[in-house]
């Protein structure tokens, strides 16, 4: 795969996360410390570290991901 589809991949996993914890992007920026803009732009991009992905998705309380 490309960078461009990890990258989606990354962030379609997270937004699913986002959706089954009921979480909207403005309650998980507050929740990470980000800026609701920032965050939203990182996110679309889905252009994020392994280490901010883990730390969202601590705080959203996932403790297992389905991968396929």
């Amino acid at each position: 795969m490309s960078e461009i589809d990890w990258n989606a991949r990354a962030k379609n996993l997270l937004r699913a996360e986002m959706t089954r914890k009921g979480v909207s992007v403005r309650d998980l920026a507050e929740k990470v410390g980000e800026n609701e803009r920032s965050f939203a732009n990182k996110l679309s991009r889905g252009a994020f570290t392994a280490a901010f992905m883990l730390q969202c998705l601590d705080v959203i309380g996932s403790r297992s991901l389905q991968l396929d």
